[in-house]
Order: structure tokens, then C-alpha cells, then sequence
């Protein structure tokens, strides 16, 4: 396939934007080339500048559950454009998403909806701090919760250092609240809670981390979390930006039984529409202004088009519940065959899946944590990217990116990726 008219666009782009893009992953950097320019997708397909049609595995890093363009969502974005498309004010799309989203997610009362996954975790954060009346909190390496300051923090160099920043721009002041822990690692919370009594406020997690490669929690893990917060008094934030509506309707609270106590979304509340909420027990969320001391606004939260495209995908999800079991049968198909087509040809590797999210490492070894999703073989990444990218396949460019799993996906696109890996993979 040929990519004349991205690359083209792209070198356009550098001279107007930083880097040619507006998020870094979509730059390319961590697999070589130029990135592709879309121009258009629709059910499991992109079309891009080029004319070239790709099979798409991101499907807008997670929200197209349902396929791109689909056609209520669609449908209802134009319809609710006409009436406008932003009014700074309360409307009643508002309440009757905040209903739906309610009635399919376990053990929340109110939610708020924002812009972004980043700023819903990052007011989650803070309604935390204010609800309890701490400081500090605890994230994992590897688990990814949006730009926001407190969680671009690496690690100390060990359980009672504070973190430091891993980005320019970050204070050492804000860094020093932020405790890194070893994702799946239960006894790494233990030390970290022992060494800081009484002054952790949430621990926050991506209960199915999708930021290194898909990676599950371990089998008591989340129960481990859930009952260290109670008997710390620290409040369990479950960060579903990626996981929530797509691995169950009630996200992961529901797929495994643990509940958190506060609970941010992202993407698919928004039918692919820039959108954000955070929820929890009424009360927490009265601690929110205007009924209480913790401040958080936004004069596009709850915009109308957002709303609109949201309650559409929310109804459609809720109205067919078995779409979660055909997107995990269509997952173990695509995992068995590329595991099936990977041994065939001796390549070394391990695949990691739960529900419809599914990535490959190129490591034998098991793939628990950031570091050891950071063993895997980058340079054999590379090589599979690119490669599929010629056979018409797109999958995330970076090793440490999940893939995502669309109803759209027929089972004849299923075969013609396995084949295509098979295909790529005899090249390594």
C-alpha cells in the first residue's frame, strides 16, 4: 500500500502543529514512518487519505464498540446539532443520560459528566482529596490516567520515596503527593500505606490496565485494593476512560464484583464525541459545588452533541447486552488463531485478553506489570506493525497500547487478519 498523500499532510502538518499531530502516540515515534491521515471509516473500516481501506484495531482507542459512523449515534448528533450546539446551560439530555448511566453502573448515585478521561480523573482526584481530607495518593506504573500533573510521576526508588516528575512542566511539589506502586503487586500497596498512615487519600487504577498492552488484574488483586481502602479509609477510584460500557454494561465493577468508590469514563459515554464523567455515592459526589466545598466546572461539560451521541451508544448497549459476549467470542477467535499462526512459525510471544480488549507482547514471558510489558521485543513490534499496516491492518502504533474489538468486526475480517499475520510473521 502506498501512503504518498499522509506523508504529504503529515510534513504539512509539522509546520503548524508540534510534532505533526495533536497527541503524540498517533506521531509514529515509537514504530518509524509517517503516520496515516483518515479521511473517512465506517463499520470496521478506515479510509484514508490515500484511498487505501485498513481493518481497524483502535477504533478511536476505544469507543467505536459498535462500529464507526453508526448510525444512531450519527443520526442523533445531526438531529441535536439543529437545535444547536452548545448553550453553556442545563438541558434535559443531561438527566436522562445521567439516568442511563446510572441504572447500568453498580453502586453509583450521581454522576458528573466533564470533557475528557483526563479531566475526569483528575476531579476525581481532587474530590477525593477534599472528601477525605488528604493528600496523597497512590497510582501504578504503567496504568495511564490522562496529562494531568499528579500522574505524570515515576517511580522512587523505593515504597516510602515520593515519586518524581517524568515530565517537564511537573513540580517537584505536586510530584511529592503522587506514591507509585507495581501494578498486580498487592504487597508493593501494603508497604506504601504502612509507610504513609493516615495520609492517603484514593488509590486510583485502570482495573484492567489497556496503557501497556491489555493486562488483567490478577485473581485477587482488585479484591485486594478494595479491601485495603476500606480498612485505610481511602477511597478506590476505578479509572473505566477505556473499560467502562465496553467489558460489560456496567464496566468492570460489574464483570468482576468489586465496586470502587468513585469511577471515571470516558469514550464510549460519548459515542466517540470528546466527553468525560465521574461518579460515586451521593456522598461523595454532594462534596462537588454547588452543593459542596469542592470546586470543579466547565462551561462545554454536558455539551449537547456529546449528550446527544452518548445516550444513543448507552442505549444501544444497554438494549443489547449479549454485544459483550459477541465481542469476547470474536476476541478468543482472533486470540486463538494469532496464537495458532505466531507458534506455527516460532515466533516468541505472548497474548493477553479479557472481554473485547486483546494485545500481543513478543516476549515469553507472562505480561503482569509495566515492567515486565517492558521486556517485550520492540524491535519484532516494529516489523509487525509495519507489516500489517501493508496488508491493510491497523493496529495502535506502540507496543504498549491495547487493541480493541468491534461488534462490526465480521468473523471473514477475523480470518484475514490471522492470515495476514501469518503471513508477516514468516518475515521475522
Amino acid at each position: 500500500m502506498l501512503y504518498k498523500r499522509s506523508s504529504q499532510l503529515f510534513a504539512d502538518a509539522e509546520k503548524v502543529i508540534p510534532g505533526g499531530v495533536n497527541s503524540p502516540v498517533r506521531a509514529f515515534k515509537a514504530v518509524g514512518g509517517t503516520p496515516i491521515f483518515v479521511k473517512s471509516a465506517k463499520g470496521a473500516y478506515l479510509y484514508d487519505e490515500d484511498g487505501n481501506k485498513l481493518i481497524d484495531y483502535i477504533n478511536s482507542w476505544g469507543p467505536m464498540v459498535l462500529g464507526h459512523a453508526y448510525e444512531p449515534v450519527v443520526e442523533a448528533v445531526i438531529e441535536r446539532a439543529k437545535l444547536g450546539t452548545s448553550f453553556g446551560m442545563p438541558t434535559e439530555l443531561e438527566t436522562q443520560i445521567a439516568a442511563l448511566a446510572i441504572k447500568m453502573v453498580p453502586n453509583i448515585d450521581k454522576i458528573r459528566f466533564v470533557n475528557s478521561g483526563t479531566e475526569a480523573c483528575m476531579s476525581a482526584i481532587r474530590l477525593a482529596r477534599g472528601y477525605t481530607k488528604r493528600d496523597k495518593i497512590i497510582k501504578f506504573a504503567g496504568c495511564y490516567h490522562g496529562h494531568s500533573d499528579s500522574f505524570l510521576i515515576q517511580a522512587g526508588s523505593g515504597a516510602i520515596t515520593f515519586g518524581s516528575p517524568n515530565s517537564p512542566g511537573v513540580t517537584a511539589g505536586t510530584a511529592k503527593d503522587t506514591l507509585l506502586a507495581r501494578y498486580n503487586d498487592l504487597d508493593n500497596v501494603v508497604e506504601l500505606i504502612t509507610a504513609n498512615p493516615n495520609e492517603i487519600a484514593a488509590i486510583i487504577v485502570e482495573p484492567v490496565a489497556g496503557n501497556m498492552g491489555c493486562i488483567p488484574p490478577k485473581e485477587g488483586f482488585l479484591e485486594g485494593l478494595r479491601q485495603l481502602c476500606t480498612d485505610n479509609g481511602i477511597l478506590l477510584i476505578f479509572d473505566e476512560v477505556m473499560t467502562g460500557f465496553r467489558l460489560a454494561a456496567g464496566g468492570v465493577q460489574e464483570l468482576v464484583g468489586v465496586t470502587s468508590d468513585i469511577v471515571c469514563f470516558g469514550k464510549v459515554i460519548g459515542g466517540g464525541l470528546p466527553v468525560g464523567a465521574f461518579a460515586a455515592r451521593a456522598e461523595i459526589m454532594n462534596y462537588l459545588a454547588p452543593l459542596g466545598p469542592v470546586y470543579q466546572a466547565g462551561t462545554l461539560s454536558g455539551n449537547p452533541l456529546a449528550m446527544a451521541a452518548g445516550l444513543a451508544m448507552l442505549q444501544a448497549l444497554d438494549a443489547d447486552r449479549d454485544v459483550f459476549n459477541r465481542l469476547k467470542d470474536k476476541t478468543a477467535y482472533l486470540a486463538a488463531g494469532i496464537d495458532r499462526v505466531l507458534r506455527n512459525n516460532n515466533v516468541v510471544f505472548t497474548i493477553n485478553t479479557i472481554g473485547s480488549m486483546i494485545s500481543v507482547h513478543f516476549d515469553e514471558n507472562a505480561v503482569v506489570d509495566f515492567q515486565t510489558a517492558a521486556k517485550g521485543d520492540n524491535e519484532t513490534f516494529k516489523k509487525f506493525f509495519h507489516g500489517l499496516l501493508q496488508e491493510g491492518i491497523y493496529i495502535a502504533p506502540s507496543a504498549y497500547e491495547t487493541w480493541f474489538i468491534t461488534d462490526a468486526l465480521t468473523y471473514e475480517d477475523l480470518d484475514f487478519t490471522i492470515q495476514a499475520i501469518d503471513k508477516v510473521s514468516k518475515t521475522f
